[in-house]
């Protein structure tokens, strides 16, 4: 499972690589077929609170992308939102198998 990580107009500090790897390596739990998670963060003008937001895109080979967006203070806990809304996803694919 390759993951991608995007920082848009910003520096992604070295911490929030390794959280992301870390969260991304857990949905293989989900799914073992998953190829890829694209993440991509950016900071959402103007600047208030819930201004951090993540999109996290998983690609699994011979079915849809699951995608979540999710908006929070902190790109770590935008990060576990997204998380948690794409391991439903995965749960509710695999169930319906």
């Amino acid at each position: 499972m390759e993951v991608k990580i995007q920082a848009i107009h910003f520096d992604i500090a070295d911490k929030l690589v390794s959280f992301i790897n870390k969260k991304a390596e857990r949905l293989a739990r989900h799914n073992v077929n998953i190829s890829t998670v694209d993440v991509t963060l950016k900071v959402v003008k103007p600047e208030t609170a819930m201004n951090k937001e993540a999109l996290v895109k998983v690609a699994v080979p011979q079915q849809d992308d699951f995608v979540a967006t999710k908006i929070a203070d902190t790109f770590e806990e935008a990060i576990d939102l997204c998380l948690e809304a794409i391991e439903r996803q995965l749960d509710k694919k695999k169930d319906r198998k």
